[in-house]
């Protein structure tokens, strides 16, 4: 039995957004399928929310990434669920211009909108994946981030 939404959203992913992006429009059917591999309705219903807040918080034009923009600063919560190689992470992806500041708060809200107390980097990649998967004009960040994904020795940014 599966156990997180991260979990039923790796699966909705790996197995059919990526494949089909239009198969988010049918919803009975992907609910059908999660169900009858082991996901809980709980689970499925709160990774469609998931996807769903996904969605509504789509900006509207990605911004080009600022070498000089302020230091994020991490509220307590925040800080507790990613640790610090996690907010690395976040600021080489800022810095390297795969997200810009508003795409990083978006990851940054999707993130705790996750049911785990911690999030690892390879979570962290899986849900910045997602992101630049749904943000128009963000194709090529989302195709580095994938190469970096599934290649053994990662690439420098250019």
């Amino acid at each position: 039995m599966k156990e997180t939404i991260l979990d039923v959203l790796l699966y909705l992913f790996e197995h059919y957004f990526a494949e089909d992006p239009d198969a988010v429009r049918d919803r009975d059917s992907l609910q059908t399928g999660l169900l009858e591999v082991g996901f809980s309705p709980a689970e499925i219903s709160k990774a469609f929310d998931w996807l769903d807040e996904l969605a509504r918080q789509r900006p509207a034009a990605a911004h080009p990434a600022r070498r000089d923009a302020p230091v994020r600063v991490y509220a307590e919560p925040e800080a507790a669920r990613l640790d610090v190689e996690c907010r690395g992470f976040l600021m080489f992806l800022e810095t390297s211009g795969v997200l810009d500041a508003d795409q990083r708060e978006l990851v940054l809200d999707r993130v705790m909108a996750l049911d785990q107390d911690e999030v690892d980097v390879d979570d962290l990649k899986w849900v910045v994946l997602m992101v630049l998967f749904n943000q128009p004009g963000s194709e090529a960040a989302y195709a580095w981030m994938e190469s970096q994904m599934f290649e053994d020795e990662p690439e420098p940014v250019h």
